[in-house]
């Protein structure tokens, strides 16, 4: 009985008080009838809290969500579907979706009648306005008398999950370089047109296929060693990702930093569809790989999704200056072609990003025009940005300047103009 009657809505609980106020003024007055009402409207709640409680209604609710990763302000549609598996025919159902705020408000549904073995598809629309992985759900059902004085809550544990990633831009294809370096040796070797592949074994490092093992070398050194085979559809591209938050400005989705993520993800997209094995690194020098694989590297058309959700949900980091801090990583973010984008530098943090390009490699970077976020003026970047990406140039780094009216197809065909500071903040 007390669990029934915490289940009153404030309908009911309001007609309990009335019942009550009325059954007492009837004694006071001495009236019958008003007695009679009373009575009435204290018996009418419990009789519905009663039936309510004790109601054998059996539900069943599945969901789905049509597409799961969609890009920022554009639509996906959720379908929760109610079924009453009971024999008997369910009273007033209120069906309610939990949604993550970035995807609009709660979704309420109301449905008057569920007759035995029917069932009722709800459809709806979410739009995320800021990137990310968001679940959806559980939906709960609501159970409500004919006068509305009682609900009881049925709850389910089904959820579903919507990536929402950042937008992308088509980009033209230039010359990058390093074409040739085939599965990350830096450099072409032509590949043997009869027999055994020309093998040069080296030391296995973390990333390496355990397909490339080469067991003979490895049973005389000790040690595991793998073969150097050089494809040219399996040139591997570092994407290098300034997340240091001290480095961006703007807020939200207007900010430097969301600017940068939709370019960096653009540009690793265009490199994977090139044949290139894409790999993605933080300015913490940490590794980057979508929750649903242990890849490091992704390439081909099948890896857009993998690497979008890696840009779907990247945040940005406390670090001050951008590192990669131990040599196997910088080893490897050397292993290629380098593409970065990049904050507010200043001249000892530019350096250390131009050390990373090693040799005659090729390396690519984005500078990002932050005052140009943190006044939204259209002047040019400070002198700051200016040396910042001179530094690069002259360590043989192709740079543009990009700020936020910048188009980044054409900052992305000013790279192909080696050594020049090809793209202005506008």
């Amino acid at each position: 009985m007390r669990a029934a009657l915490h289940q009153l809505t404030t309908r009911g609980r309001v007609v309990v008080v009335l019942g009550i106020i009325g059954c007492a003024i009837s004694l006071l007055l001495g009236q019958r009838d008003l007695l009679r009402v009373g009575i009435l409207l204290l018996v009418l709640p419990m009789l519905s809290a009663l039936l309510v409680a004790r109601t054998r209604y059996r539900l069943a609710s599945a969901r789905g969500m049509r597409p799961t990763r969609v890009t920022v302000d554009q639509p996906a549609t959720s379908v929760v579907r109610v079924e009453n598996v009971s024999r008997l025919a369910s009273g007033l159902l209120l069906v309610e979706d939990d949604v993550p705020w970035q995807l609009g408000r709660s979704q309420r549904f109301v449905i008057d009648r569920l007759e035995p073995s029917g069932r009722r598809d709800v459809r709806y629309e979410l739009r995320g306005a800021l990137r990310g992985r968001y679940t959806v759900g559980p939906v709960s059902v609501q159970l409500v008398d004919p006068f509305g004085f009682c609900r009881a809550t049925r709850r389910f544990t089904t959820t579903d999950v919507l990536t929402v990633v950042p937008a992308t831009v088509s980009l033209p294809a230039i010359s990058l370089g390093g074409d040739w370096s085939g599965l990350g040796e830096a450099r072409s070797r032509a590949v043997a047109s009869a027999g055994e592949d020309d093998v040069i074994p080296r030391e296995y490092r973390h990333g390496d296929e355990l397909r490339r093992v080469h067991w003979k070398s490895t049973a005389r050194a000790g040690d595991l060693m793998v073969r150097r085979e050089e494809h040219p559809w399996r040139t591997r591209a570092t994407i290098f990702l300034d997340t240091r938050a001290v480095a961006h400005r703007g807020e939200g989705p207007a900010s430097s930093f969301e600017w940068g993520v939709s370019a960096a993800a653009s540009i690793a997209c265009h490199l994977a569809l090139r044949g290139y094995a894409v790999r993605v690194v933080d300015a913490d020098g940490e590794w980057l790989r979508p929750g649903t694989t242990g890849n490091e590297t992704m390439s081909g058309p099948e890896a857009e999704g993998p690497l979008l959700d890696v840009f779907a949900t990247v945040g940005l980091t406390e670090g001050i200056a951008p590192a990669v801090r131990d040599a196997q990583a910088r080893a490897r973010v050397r292993d290629g072609l380098l593409v970065a984008v990049l904050g507010d530098l200043d001249g000892h943090q530019a350096e250390t990003v131009a050390a990373l390009r090693h040799g005659n490699a090729s390396a690519l970077a984005l500078v990002l025009d932050t005052s140009s976020w943190a006044s939204r003026s259209t002047a040019p970047e400070d002198g700051r940005t200016t040396r910042a990406a001179a530094l690069l140039s002259a360590a043989g780094w192709r740079v543009s300047v990009c700020g936020p009216q910048t188009d980044l197809t054409e900052a992305w065909q000013g790279l192909a103009r080696s050594g020049a500071v090809a793209g202005r903040a506008r």
